[in-house]
């Protein structure tokens, strides 16, 4: 099995444990889909979108001595778009009803963000091994 279907995997296992979601999608750091579980956006937009906010949070994160980044929450009048580390140099972003727990969202994107993250930084291991 490869690191891209263990990941999609991984995020249908979300997706199935928040049905307020409508969209889920891993991404490098600087943009490039990794896997993705989205209808009505397309994916490599949001992906470079995150990219482009990430830099700003860590920017942010930095100038006020915040430490590394962790996560980033958007909310909008129709539903939130939550951005979490995964691994050293994965993303997991989030697209969820504005109706979602969002306590809840932070507990499940956290152990899906951890694991997306295992995943893609023992692939990129191989791969540097290789």
């Amino acid at each position: 099995m490869t690191a891209e279907t263990e990941v999609l995997g991984e995020l249908r296992r979300l997706r199935a444990r928040l049905p307020q979601l409508t969209g889920v999608l891993a991404a490098t750091a600087d943009g490039l889909v990794l896997a993705q579980d989205t209808a009505d956006v397309e994916a490599e937009g949001v992906a470079a979108l995150t990219a482009a906010a990430l830099g700003v949070a860590l920017r942010l994160a930095d100038a006020t001595d915040r430490g590394g980044f962790r996560e980033l929450l958007i909310r909008g009048e129709r539903g939130y778009v939550a951005t979490y580390a995964a691994g050293n140099s994965a993303v997991l972003t989030l697209l969820a009803q504005e109706r979602i727990n969002v306590g809840r969202l932070h507990l499940e994107a956290r152990r899906s963000g951890a694991r997306i993250g295992e995943l893609v930084d023992h692939a990129l291991e191989r791969l540097e091994h290789a």
